[in-house]
């Protein structure tokens, strides 16, 4: 075998794959709808769905699974029911070898507060990084091959979920969300339609984890690594309903502008799903629709296979087939300095 077919080779071989499922909300209990009362939702199906998920990944052996949040749904904390549900979750999602990073959503901290879900089996990070985690925010990084990483965001470390309501962290995020959203129930949509991502469901970043952020792209741009950024809430409007989007989007897409080792942005919440390519950030973001509102005749989860010049994802069900080209000139950069390593 020549060396242009060593070429073509490495473009068919993936050099990791992942799984990614999102906002499977399970609760054992009869099928409802959203809070608008226009959407059905599938609780006790969710469970199989996600089991169908882990099946077909047991054929494809993925490296690891993206839990992009919402795993269990806030019914269960009024049902007394939490610590059940994330269990029956938990066992199907362990039914597999591959590592699960979990996404810490909404849901989550409907059901459980910071200091519970930095104890709990929902804590995927590793136990050897600080960091941020000492400092009460779930953010970290890992790395599944060489030249590749990815980073899990805390997009509810602003956020009057999960926070204790005699904690500063608490004070500040109803302050921010009350200059915006006049409404007695913070979840209603404020009247202005720029602000309607200020409910009390989204969150928002933190500058500590914006300069952690920043600085740790400033590292992979040097190592000319490729950056791969999963949060629950979406942080582009083209990339969701504005009504799911972080608070400070605006603050994180400005952090991405400054940086070229970002290639793909991962994110759940709005649950019908979308896909946008940021011309200006060269960054793909994709939103993955959601399993809870799924009908049990369909699935919702993907495989994404990564490879030299790009990320393909095979889609099931509700989830289309997409592919992410990386830049051109950042592979060349690339080649030339594997080609002076030598």
């Amino acid at each position: 075998m020549d060396k242009q077919d060593n070429n073509a080779c490495s473009h068919r071989v993936p050099l990791f794959t992942f799984g990614v499922i999102s906002d499977v909300q399970y609760a054992d209990i009869n099928d409802g709808s959203d809070y608008t009362k226009t959407r059905r939702r599938f609780y006790r199906n969710s469970l199989q769905l996600l089991r169908n998920a882990m099946r077909s990944w047991s054929s494809v052996r993925p490296g690891f699974i993206l839990q992009l949040g919402d795993v269990i749904d806030g019914f269960n904390k009024q049902h007394g029911d939490s610590e059940r549900a994330l269990e029956s979750v938990l066992t199907e999602l362990s039914s597999g070898e591959a590592e699960v990073h979990h996404v810490w959503g909404n849901h989550e901290f409907y059901n459980f507060n910071r200091r519970e879900l930095m104890g709990s089996k929902l804590n995927s990070a590793p136990r050897r990084d600080g960091g941020l985690l000492a400092q009460d925010i779930y953010a970290y990084t890992f790395s599944p091959a060489p030249g590749f990483i990815f980073v899990v965001l805390d997009a509810y470390d602003v956020s009057v979920l999960g926070r204790e309501e005699s904690s500063e962290q608490h004070r500040t995020a109803l302050d921010l969300i009350k200059r915006y959203n006049s409404n007695q129930d913070l979840n209603c949509p404020p009247m202005c339609l720029d602000h309607t991502r200020y409910r009390m469901f989204n969150g928002g970043f933190s500058k500590t984890q914006l300069d952690w952020l920043d600085d740790l792209l400033s590292a992979a741009d040097e190592k000319q690594e490729r950056v791969t950024i999963v949060s629950h809430i979406p942080v582009h409007p083209k990339a969701a309903d504005p009504m799911c989007l972080a608070w400070n989007y605006d603050e994180l897409l400005t952090v991405l502008r400054h940086h070229r080792s970002v290639v793909c942005f991962l994110a759940g919440h709005a649950h019908d799903g979308e896909y946008y390519w940021d011309k200006d950030t060269r960054v793909h973001h994709l939103t993955l629709d959601a399993v809870i509102e799924t009908p049990p005749d369909s699935n919702a989860f993907g495989t994404i296979s990564a490879y030299e010049d790009r990320m393909g994802l095979q889609g099931t069900g509700r989830v289309c087939d997409q592919v992410f080209m990386f830049p051109k000139s950042d592979l060349n950069q690339r080649l030339k300095k594997k080609t002076s390593d030598l």
